[in-house]
């Protein structure tokens, strides 16, 4: 039987939404009535909305689905997929589009307020989602509610998956089936600290991931996979090309970068410097707005 070429690199489920982004002096913010502050501006993005616009300004053939609602916030993230290229595909949510509310200090740090408006009953309709699945070379799963329930499709289809966690710290159950059931796993070693290697530990060995990767800001990243020996492999982090401006997007940032360097063959250590090199220049302007090209990516 003759085999149909894949159409999409990458198929990214969830994860769509805007960003109010609130520039402060300092976090925490001290208590007060009132904070006058800078602009407040929107930006339209979020996790999964910024792997696939980062995979896309990579060259990468990107597939992008999500439930969102038929609202103005879902609008806007329409717009900016659209102008960016990158193919949308979307369930209309009842509970209208998800929101954040993101604090970012003067050197760049962010606090996050996410919006858990989607409902536990949402879900993708199978006919919706697995025709293009089954031309992903590479799946990547937001972890929201109803993208756990693709699981058992991808698995069958015999695609590889990845997660990001984000600050997951090995506790809650939200997170766990994700870590478990990935190919790839990426979190934010932020909650966990010194315990950021056996979890890493932990998850590939009662999880099917080959690799799990740490992230770790300006300290770099940690990189472990299941034939690389027992300890983390430090990934220096890489200096940004320009003032860091923002934080917000740099994990996905990372994510996109790891994944193109997957899809091309190199090992995960390669993987992770290109992460690091996406990571750093997302930081370099505002709302996740910094999207690292090709020739940018490979020559960092």
């Amino acid at each position: 039987m003759v085999q149909q070429p894949t159409e999409y690199d990458i198929v990214v489920v969830g994860g769509s939404g805007v960003d109010t982004i609130v520039r402060v002096d300092a976090l925490p913010v001290p208590p007060a009535d009132s904070v006058m502050v800078g602009p407040i501006r929107e930006w339209p993005g979020q996790t999964g909305g910024n792997v696939a616009l980062g995979a896309r300004a990579l060259g990468l053939g990107v597939a992008f689905l999500d439930c969102i609602g038929d609202d103005r916030t879902g609008a806007l993230v329409r717009e900016r997929l659209a102008g960016a290229g990158v193919e949308f595909h979307a369930v209309i949510s009842p509970a209208g589009t998800r929101r954040a509310v993101n604090l970012v200090d003067a050197t760049g740090r962010r606090m996050s307020f996410f919006d858990a408006r989607d409902p536990a009953d949402l879900r993708m309709p199978r006919d919706f989602y697995l025709p293009r699945l089954r031309r992903a070379r590479h799946v990547h799963l937001s972890i929201t509610h109803f993208a756990r329930f693709l699981y058992d499709d991808i698995e069958a289809l015999g695609v590889p998956v990845s997660t990001d966690l984000h600050d997951w710290d090995g506790r809650s159950d939200h997170q766990r089936e994700f870590a478990l059931r990935s190919d790839l796993v990426f979190f934010s070693a932020a909650a966990t600290g010194e315990r950021a290697p056996a979890l890493m530990r932990e998850i590939l060995r009662e999880g099917r991931a080959s690799t799990v990767v740490a992230t770790a800001g300006a300290e770099g990243a940690y990189l472990l996979t299941r034939d690389g020996g027992d300890e983390p492999v430090h990934v220096p982090a890489v200096a940004p090309p320009a003032p860091v401006v923002d934080s917000n997007g740099a994990g996905d940032a990372f994510v996109t970068g790891f994944l193109y360097g997957r899809l091309e063959g190199r090992e995960p250590s390669e993987c992770a410097r290109l992460g690091a090199v996406a990571g750093a220049f997302a930081c370099t302007a505002p709302g996740s707005t910094a999207m690292i090209g090709r020739a940018e990516l490979l020559g960092g």
